[in-house]
């Protein structure tokens, strides 16, 4: 293997930094995989661990070019080698395309072109694939952990809220020199302001990140190529071949569904595969405190995730038979299940053992799910059969006591909140947590708690989520939240038994008629809000009990609402809401998706 380093230079005269990885001998032409990235184009992947080893871009290179493939890495615009000022997001559809063409034209590519990358190199694949006219050279994609379909409600905001992670990763990018306290303290002062906050030293960073903070309004902002693939998706190319993987604890779900029901609609090629880890953590049989077995990897289908890769590439770029799982080739679908552990305290690691197993299917959502609706009812009841007895319930949420993030659906956030599944009580591990306080998060007084009776026989939820409520408030805006929880009974190993967080979701109650537009509440009358948990898969045990907990803040998570009406960005005041939930009848429930065991197939 040899390599060569090359600029590609882009429609505006921007020279981006590439290397090329091709075969040694006689020159020929070959297929050829892109890699683009803002995390330099020669330093390790995080997702490049395989069998417990980090392995290099050059390694990684190495591997598709010992098998007959050209490979190149770029370093994304104002990124480490190339020039420009770096836009979020933004550049990469242009960049990508040109980049496109640029390999297209150069001796060593035969015409066969197909894309990788995690997270924000799964960005930059849907971005270039959006713009038209579609390229007839690239051939296929592998789109893991991102590609964004809809920035506004999942990777940026979500239900209007904002979310922080976009705050610690423009730290973690542009002030390493910061530490955990140094940023926490920050967190202690919001809201910030331009020209006072920890991204000041780095006005771009600074200008990018109020720039998305403070557009509240789902505008033409949001509806820009990059950051809105649904509004593009009828230009990408037909058909276009697409591995989608996530998994059910990182950020990009609500990605990955819109994504893969884009193109199985098309009637295309599509592998689908959610694992149960954190984001870029495959290699991680485990997410925050609880445990998922060794079988969790993907090396219990595939050699590792390189080979997944190779076979994709394999049968796309050079129209081999292979597949992700040999003989498999009729079940696109790979999730992992969680749940039907021992529930006991892994000694090695002190997680919780809950365990899981993959499950094969030929589509998602899988035959034969009922969506039932569990409604909320008076006494903390959570129950598929309606109460005829309408009740409410009113509560105080107060923006400078906001509910603590405990684990979640989160990347990059490590500098403020850890990401995961965790026993939902306080802990000062957690920021936002009073030091010494192990106190449950349903004990405040700012939490609803809804649960069934422990279940008599084990319930699988396989699928999309949302919870629909019927509430009021005394302030013109606020926001309701809600966490999907499986409650494991008292044990040996945890006395009070384990809250095991799996879904949350938020709503800024101001876009309750749309998000173009904001509609200020009245008080006291009664507003039906959808709140989108995105989507898991988990087997709650006999003996467990299915909890739903509604409040109004998840912080740091999401921005803080002020509940004066004010963008929480731009907040000068802020108010004590008092919150109204109204349940019994059919006004306020959960719709959980329920599949039979006879209809899992185990892979």
């Amino acid at each position: 293997m040899h390599t060569i380093q090359a600029e590609v230079i882009t429609r505006d005269g921007i020279k981006l930094a590439t290397d090329v990885y091709l075969p040694d001998g006689e020159k020929e032409s070959y297929p050829v995989i892109l890699e683009r990235t803002p995390y330099g184009k020669t330093r390790p992947s995080s997702c490049e661990v395989h069998c417990g080893e980090q392995w290099s871009r050059e390694g990684v290179a190495n591997y598709f070019v010992q098998r007959g493939y050209v490979v190149v890495y770029q370093d994304c615009r104002g990124r480490y080698d190339s020039t420009g000022v770096f836009v979020k997001y933004l550049s990469e559809p242009n960049d990508g395309y040109d980049t496109l063409q640029w390999i297209a034209r150069q001796e060593w590519c035969n015409g066969n072109i197909g894309t990788m990358g995690l997270s924000y190199s799964a960005h930059t694949q849907m971005a270039t694939a959006c713009l038209t006219p579609p390229l007839d050279e690239l051939k296929c994609m592998v789109l893991d952990s991102g590609g964004f379909s809809n920035s506004y409600q999942g990777g940026v905001r979500q239900g209007g809220a904002f979310e922080l992670k976009q705050v610690t990763w423009a730290i973690q990018q542009s002030r390493p020199d910061l530490s955990d306290q140094e940023v926490q303290a920050w967190f202690d002062k919001l809201p910030w302001k331009r020209g006072n906050s920890p991204l000041t030293p780095k006005p771009e960073y600074e200008d990018y990140l109020f720039d998305l903070w403070e557009r509240e309004l789902f505008d033409d902002y949001w509806k820009q190529m990059g950051i809105y693939a649904i509004g593009f998706y009828d230009n990408i190319k037909k058909p276009l071949p697409t591995v989608i993987m996530s998994s059910w604890y990182d950020a990009y779900v609500r990605t990955t569904l819109d994504n893969y029901a884009e193109f199985t609609r098309r009637e295309q090629d599509v592998e689908f595969i959610m694992g149960p880890w954190l984001h870029a953590c495959r290699h991680q049989p485990y997410a925050g405190d609880v445990h998922f077995g060794e079988n969790a990897l993907i090396e219990a289908f595939s050699d590792n995730w390189l080979k997944v890769r190779l076979n994709w590439f394999d049968k796309h770029l050079k129209k081999l038979n292979t597949t992700v799982q040999e003989g498999d080739g009729h079940y696109p679908v790979k999730l992992f299940l969680m749940g039907g552990g021992s529930g006991r305290r892994r000694p090695s690691d002190n997680r919780l053992d809950h365990g899981g197993i993959w499950i094969k299917a030929k589509e998602f959502p899988i035959a034969n799910t009922r969506f039932v609706n569990y409604y909320l009812q008076v006494g903390n009841a959570l129950s598929p059969n309606t109460d005829t007895k309408p009740e409410s319930i009113t509560y105080s949420y107060n923006p400078l006591s906001p509910t603590p993030t405990i684990g979640g659906s989160i990347t990059t956030g490590e500098l403020v909140f850890k990401n995961g599944a965790f026993d939902q009580r306080e802990d000062e591990e957690f920021y936002g947590c009073q030091e010494g306080s192990t106190r449950p998060l349903s004990e405040r007084e700012d939490v609803l708690m809804f649960q069934t009776t422990p279940l008599e026989s084990q319930v699988n939820v396989i699928g999309e989520i949302k919870v629909h409520l019927t509430v009021s408030s005394d302030c013109p805006d606020t926001d309701f939240t809600a966490k999907l929880i499986d409650v494991y009974p008292p044990s040996e190993h945890y006395p009070e038994g384990y809250c095991m967080n799996l879904l949350d979701g938020i709503f800024r109650a101001k876009f309750h008629k749309s998000f173009e537009s904001t509609n200020l509440l009245q008080p006291d009358k009664q507003y039906e809000i959808t709140i989108d948990l995105t989507a898991t898969a988990n087997t709650f045990a006999p003996g467990h009990r299915i909890r739903l907990d509604i409040s109004s803040s998840n912080f740091p998570r999401f921005d803080v609402n002020p509940n004066t009406g004010e963008a929480p960005a731009k907040a000068i005041g802020r108010r004590i809401a008092q919150n109204t939930i109204y349940i019994g009848t059919s006004t306020s429930y959960i719709t959980l998706p329920i599949v039979p065991t006879e209809s899992l197939y185990q892979l």
